[in-house]
């Protein structure tokens, strides 16, 4: 008989923290040509003297320090102002950093390949996998292209490890994926007058970061209560203004309709507020975004949220599985179902997103629950094509999920309605909640799919309870009666979630099992499971 698999450990559920920040975004309506010439002329400014900072951040590397950054710093501010040269600093700063954790996880990935290939080449070609690792090749050609493949990543991953210790990273301002396109026009549908307006609108830099004590948040980019904008001028270009103290006025007003009260009463008080000025080179339209961080989020504690039951929630590539329990576990009414299509543009996959989710927080209100329960969910090191082979649809499936997205969006939108995000361990949710929850949960009008039941499952494991029900009772023939069985364990027993191994020896109502007497002989007992020996000795007496 094969061993089982022991379990893994299984995370406790915690209450996930809402968004640190708040960004709202409004149309600068009404800008003159002289409005959107000055506009670019800083924007193209700025941009070059923060490309020309993060090259000269990136040939640092490890050797960075507050004196170098005080000196870029120095030579920036010469070339525009101080403020404008903390903002770029500043800047340059995180996308450095977001670049080296980019690495660092490229690096892990290619570390979990080279381990995967290694494990799979040193099989017999045609050998099965066992214990959830995968088994060899199938034929010598496949075992033959997967070595070059491994030469292949054990060179690049030397190569990035040599760059990460040198402090080395490579980042491409405007975006990679825009840059590639370059090469492909017709596949991208753009022309090349097309392709660079929008290029180098990608590159210009009008962000200027908040401060708290000065007029209005910000001394860079200022806007009024009322909506009027100003911008500081950088120094070489301060013969453009058309104010006093080298600012220039636009034209256009804003009113940002979402959270403008919000918005209004942080600069009416003076308390940051970063703004980032940017085009749309497809609509010729201008925005300006406004955004700041929010340290004054209740924090609501787990059992508080576990109060009135949960939203057990399951994430898929095209749709969410919801159901709603009580505080015991108990599926309550109905399952939903709520789709979302991710095709298209960027735009159009959020805006399926956000409207899915708002159904779903609309039903969560409706039905009073106050938390929603999601897997904590990472796929970075589950869908490469070293760990799953040939499984191409699986990983497709996988990597179309976007828990990412989803996870983010929700936490925002929950932030603002009030209803609190259980994160779990998404260890066995599928596995169990098909195998316990789905055929009990099937009636003939509504099939339970295997998502609905995975839905139970993450939410049963937040409220604490264990996923797995009760065993049956025992027929009437081998107990004196049909009694429930006592094999879920509370919410608080530790292990709760592991294997039960079966305790040898019978279980009689006068001795527990293992113990007494005549516990383990069956023979001195009179009920059946006796021996063939013992019951022709009987006879032949």
């Amino acid at each position: 008989m094969a061993e089982k698999k022991p379990l893994r450990q299984i995370a406790r559920p915690f209450v996930a923290d809402g968004p640190s920040g708040v960004s709202i975004r409004d149309r600068l309506k009404g800008l003159t040509a002289e409005d959107e010439k000055v506009l670019r002329a800083v924007g193209e400014h700025m941009g070059r003297l923060a490309s020309a900072d993060l090259a000269r951040r990136r040939r640092d590397g490890m050797d960075h320090s507050t004196d170098t950054w005080a000196a870029r710093k120095r030579d920036l501010t010469a070339e525009s102002s101080s403020r404008w040269a903390g903002s770029v600093t500043s800047s340059t700063h995180d996308q450095w950093g977001l670049s080296r954790r980019a690495q660092h996880q490229h690096l892990a990935s290619l570390d979990a390949g080279i381990r995967t290939l290694r494990h799979r080449l040193s099989l017999p070609v045609g050998e099965k996998g066992s214990r959830g690792k995968p088994g060899g090749y199938r034929s010598k050609h496949e075992w033959f292209v997967k070595t070059r493949r491994l030469a292949i990543l054990e060179e690049k991953c030397e190569q990035i490890r040599v760059e990460r210790e040198a402090g080395r990273v490579s980042v491409t301002r405007g975006g990679r994926r825009l840059l590639r396109q370059r090469h492909n026009l017709n596949a991208a549908g753009k022309t090349p007058e097309q392709w660079r307006a929008q290029w180098e609108a990608a590159r210009w830099f009008l962000t200027a970061d908040g401060e708290s004590g000065k007029r209005y948040g910000n001394e860079t980019i200022r806007v009024t209560p009322d909506g009027g904008v100003s911008i500081k001028l950088p120094a070489p270009l301060a013969d453009l203004a058309n104010a006093r103290h080298s600012r220039y006025v636009l034209a256009a007003k804003v009113s940002f309709p979402f959270r403008g009260e919000e918005w209004r009463d942080r600069v009416t008080g003076n308390r940051a507020v970063a703004y980032r000025i940017h085009l749309n080179t497809a609509s010729g339209r201008w925005y300006l975004d406004a955004s700041w961080t929010r340290k004054d989020l209740p924090v609501i504690p787990l059992d508080a949220l576990r109060a009135g039951g949960v939203i057990g929630m399951d994430t898929n590539a095209d749709h969410l599985a919801a159901w709603r329990l009580d505080e015991y576990g108990n599926p309550v009414g109905a399952p939903r179902r709520f789709d979302y299509d991710l095709s298209g543009s960027a735009g159009h996959r959020d805006a399926q997103l956000r409207h899915a989710l708002t159904r779903l927080l609309r039903w969560t209100q409706e039905c009073g629950v106050r938390a929603v329960a999601i897997e904590d969910l990472d796929f970075t090191d589950s869908k490469t094509r070293e760990k799953h082979g040939r499984k191409k649809k699986f990983r497709q499936l996988i990597s179309g999920i976007p828990t990412g997205r989803v996870r983010a969006r929700l936490l925002s939108m929950c932030a603002e309605a009030g209803i609190g995000v259980i994160a779990v361990d998404p260890a066995y949710t599928s596995m169990w909640g098909a195998e316990h929850w789905r055929k009990p949960l099937t009636t003939k009008r509504r099939p339970a799919t295997r998502h609905y039941a995975a839905a139970v499952a993450i939410g049963r494991r937040s409220l604490g309870h264990r996923i797995r029900r009760r065993t049956a009772p025992p027929p009437h023939h081998q107990s004196d009666g049909v009694r429930h069985r006592t094999a879920q364990a509370r919410p608080g027993d530790p292990g709760s979630e592991g294997h039960h191994p079966r305790v040898p020896g019978p279980r009689t109502r006068s001795a527990g099992a293992g113990r007494g007497r005549n516990a383990v002989d069956q023979n001195a007992q009179d009920r059946p499971g006796r021996s063939a020996e013992h019951v022709q000795r009987m006879l032949t007496l």
